[in-house]
């Protein structure tokens, strides 16, 4: 069944897809890929279509629409709680459910779109807060091995935006090797969220960095930022009309950090490279908050410049271009590169 996949993400840009498959259940998401698989078809799982940016042409094979529903949960007096959560979950409402709960760790991850399929594949993270944080492992289908696997932390090679998931990927395929099928959080119990570790959150709740706040109130703190910045997705708000931050912030060596301007964000990581910010480097590169090309409907939010936004009509054609705009002034500028977060269908940056 054709279906348009602009109706599918947050950027809501896309064509059509030429086969449609909505799995509301782990058999029918392994079913419906193998199914794919063994006919050698082009295959893409869509995971509630929050980072990623879809061709105008739209995909020409099988879009797997991840739909499992399903919460379960053990509670331990040493281990806190561990909850299993099918990959269709909406990743807000299970943050909301968690801590309804008293499960503590996710707290500053509130109002990220998306589904809890996705959440290892991106390592989601916000506000000093990183989805890894709070997993024990990931349940997977191996598209290559045609056979379930489950992998702990540790083996999940977790990094800055990054996973084992994501780097596996699979010749010819768009999709990579693993579907995630549920992923199984271990989680503090409690009402004091996590330690804050991200400074704007820290000035917002009116506490230092590193002090502990009631994870309710990080929760509520957080989805204020967030909308303040357009990122939370809502119909009404074009800024919203996003893959939530396009760039990632670039990791440099300290030679190429010593480059930067003296007032440039420095982040020192464990193996002695340096983080610094996109955000920076792009609105000191000449691009302000609304920047778009002439007579073109796809903009910089008008809130934060790390968002490339579609004012109504935008194509992904729009946003490369605007994306490329961006790219060659920040490089030409100060050298580096910056690397798209979202994933890009049937386009190349």
């Amino acid at each position: 069944m054709s279906e348009l996949l602009a109706n599918h993400t947050t950027f809501r840009i896309g064509g059509p897809a030429r086969d449609f498959v909505t799995a509301t259940t782990e058999a029918e998401i392994i079913a419906a890929v193998s199914a794919a698989d063994e006919r050698g078809e082009p295959l893409l799982i869509l995971s509630g279509g929050s980072n990623m940016l879809i061709a105008d042409t739209g995909f020409a094979g099988v879009v797997v629409r991840i739909a499992s529903k399903g919460i379960d949960a053990d509670m331990s007096p040493c281990a806190g709680a561990i909850v299993s959560v099918q990959a269709g979950e909406v990743w807000d409402e299970f943050v909301a459910f968690a801590l309804a709960k008293g499960w503590v760790g996710v707290e500053a991850l509130s109002g990220i779109p998306g589904l809890v399929g996705a959440a290892p594949v991106q390592n989601i993270g916000a506000y000093g807060q990183d989805v890894a944080g709070s997993i024990a492992q990931v349940r997977t289908y191996d598209r290559e091995a045609r056979s379930v696997r489950t992998f702990s932390v540790t083996e999940c090679a977790f990094g800055y935006r990054d996973s084992m998931f994501k780097r596996a990927v699979m010749p010819g395929q768009v999709s990579g090797r693993y579907v995630v099928l549920a992923v199984q959080f271990q989680f503090r119990r409690g009402t004091l969220g996590m330690p804050i570790r991200y400074a704007e959150l820290a000035t917002a709740l009116g506490v230092a960095v590193g002090a502990q706040v009631d994870a309710a109130k990080v929760r509520e703190t957080v989805l204020e930022l967030r909308t303040a910045k357009g990122m939370t997705t809502s119909r009404d708000d074009h800024d919203s009309w996003s893959a939530g931050s396009f760039f990632t912030n670039p990791v440099i060596p300290p030679e190429a950090a010593a480059m930067l301007p003296v007032d440039a964000p420095r982040f020192p990581q464990p193996d002695g490279a340096i983080k610094t910010s996109a955000a920076w480097l792009i609105d000191h590169a000449g691009f302000a908050k609304g920047f778009g090309l002439p007579g073109s409907p796809a903009t910089l939010s008008s809130r934060h410049v790390l968002a490339l936004t579609n004012r109504g009509d935008a194509t992904a054609a729009d946003v490369l271009a605007l994306a490329r705009t961006i790219r060659d002034g920040v490089r030409d500028t100060y050298g580096i590169t910056l690397v798209p977060e979202p994933l890009l269908v049937g386009l190349s940056l």
